[in-house]
């Protein structure tokens, strides 16, 4: 139970702010806190009913818009619900907590996460395998017309989990965003200190390496072995130019991994930016096969498209 949270702890003797749903039904604010067991609070399941970490939910989301991003429309309220465990033993864990966020805040998550990439395209992707403590999450959307969406996440030692409404998922790491949320009420997604780190991804990279609409570029380039170095920005005549060139080869699902095809040399980040939402970031490595990579999809790169990268990027 979060009952360590100064505002959880707060509730459990004195009065209860509560929330009138759409659906007609009361959710209690904050993480409750009573006298001996817990009360069982509105919605939230009493177990984690599955053995996957953080991919699970008790319903699958059948709206519309559903299938290609993780929160369609414009839900007025949500609810955290938290599982915490170990994931070496995953599988069961019990409810320990809940939170409901209010309008403003579920408003901003659902805007994030609706922006997230989908991976429809079984991509790839390595994790590390220590053990050791993890909480699973599922929070509750409720929409002004009663129509009600759940997401499920964790936060866990290896950084890995998934997050899904059942009908899409998305490799998205959000671990730490979710706790926060549910410990303070707030939310915001983490964002790298160096833009030239690349960035979460974008709806549509499962379908275009680089989706439409770019405003401009941050080109990048990357010395084997170092931080992130040098950049220009382009703008958005060149930034379509390049992304165009980029979304032209036939691409795969990715294996976030290529086969070294040269001398190792310096590789390129491209950090394309829109008017409003998240950047969509593409790695462009010309000393392997294949050179392109979104984290989603894969592509050869070609020689005419590895010059004009060049050109673009930094000396």
């Amino acid at each position: 139970m979060a009952s360590n949270h100064s505002e959880a702890s707060a509730v459990s003797t004195g009065v209860r702010s509560l929330h009138w749903l759409a659906a007609g039904l009361l959710a209690v604010s904050g993480c409750a806190v009573a006298q001996g067991s817990p009360p069982a609070p509105p919605f939230c399941p009493q177990q984690w009913d599955s053995e996957k970490i953080g991919d699970w939910v008790p319903d699958a989301a059948d709206l519309d818009g559903a299938s290609d991003r993780l929160v369609p429309g414009a839900p007025d309220l949500a609810l955290i619900c938290a599982y915490p465990g170990r994931n070496t033993d995953p599988g069961g864990e019990k409810l320990d907590g809940w939170r409901t966020l209010n309008h403003q805040t579920t408003e901003a998550m659902a805007r994030d996460l609706a922006y997230l990439p989908i991976d429809t395209q079984n991509a790839e992707r390595a994790c590390t395998l220590m053990g050791g403590r993890m909480t699973n999450y599922l929070v509750r959307f409720t929409y002004p017309d009663g129509d009600t969406l759940w997401l499920g996440g964790a936060e866990e030692v290896n950084s890995c989990a998934t997050i899904t409404n059942g009908t899409a998922t998305s490799d998205v790491y959000l671990g730490d965003s979710l706790t926060a949320a549910y410990r303070t009420g707030d939310w915001r997604l983490p964002q790298p200190d160096d833009p030239c780190d690349g960035s979460l991804g974008r709806r549509g990279q499962d379908e275009q390496m680089v989706p439409e609409g770019v405003v401009g570029v941050l080109v990048c380039r990357l010395k084997p072995g170092e931080k992130p170095g040098s950049r220009s920005e382009r703008g958005a005549r060149e930034a379509a130019e390049l992304a165009a060139a980029l979304n032209a080869p036939g691409t795969r699902p990715s294996t976030n991994g290529c086969q070294q095809a040269g001398p190792v040399s310096d590789s390129f980040r491209l950090v394309f930016r829109y008017g409003e939402g998240p950047a969509a970031s593409v790695h462009v490595m010309p000393d392997c096969r294949p050179g392109v990579n979104n984290g989603l999809l894969q592509t050869e790169l070609d020689a005419p498209t590895r010059d004009q990268v060049a050109r673009l990027g930094p000396a």
